[in-house]
Parts: C-alpha cells; sequence; structure tokens
C-alpha cells in the first residue's frame, strides 16, 4: 500500500533485522508493529533513539493493551493506530510524520 502511495519501503522480518540494516541511517520514518517477535516495538523505538536515530515512528498494533499504548505515547510517537484502521488514517500520520501538508 505505501509503495502504490509513491513511498520507498523496506520491510523486515524482526527488530534485529531492522537494526542491522544499511538503510536505517536512510529512513525518514518507521513504521512498527508494537508486537515483534523478539522485542518489543516501543523497545524497538528507544533502541533506535538510544542509537542516536531520532526517526518519527508510527505504531500500530491490534492488542488495546493501555499499558502498550501508554508506553507508546511516552515515547513521543506521531501515531498509534488499532488494526484494523482505515488507510487514510495511516497516510494522514506518515504525512504528519514526515512533515507534509494534510489534504
Amino acid at each position: 500500500m505505501l509503495s502504490s502511495w509513491g513511498y520507498l519501503t523496506e520491510l523486515y522480518a524482526s527488530a534485529e533485522e531492522f537494526l542491522s540494516a544499511v538503510a536505517i541511517s536512510e529512513a525518514a520514518c518507521v513504521v512498527i508493529d508494537v508486537h515483534l517477535t523478539d522485542i518489543s516495538g516501543v523497545d524497538l523505538a528507544i533502541r533506535l533513539a538510544a542509537m542516536g536515530f531520532k526517526l518519527p515512528v508510527i505504531f500500530i498494533t491490534e492488542s488495546q493493551d493501555e499499558q502498550h499504548r501508554q508506553r507508546a505515547m511516552d515515547f513521543g510517537c506521531t501515531a498509534y493506530l488499532l488494526k484494523p484502521f482505515a488507510a487514510e488514517r495511516l497516510s494522514e500520520a506518515i504525512r504528519i510524520a514526515l512533515g507534509l501538508k494534510l489534504h
């Protein structure tokens, strides 16, 4: 979907795979599922920040766990989207993250 909107995207099978990617320094924004197989999405965002990457983060999840949402909000995410969500909500969150004008 993101590619069809004109965004250059990369998919990673795990947080560790993403952290070892060469392209990480070229990222303008990250969309992270809260529930990953190796660490939580929030923990991944915290590790990225600790590594010096100040990227806008959009979290997606199907969990309505308030603790996860609060950790994400405390981190300072651009958006926290509950699945299923409308494509327009993700598009809007990405535009905000990239500092683009909203329609």
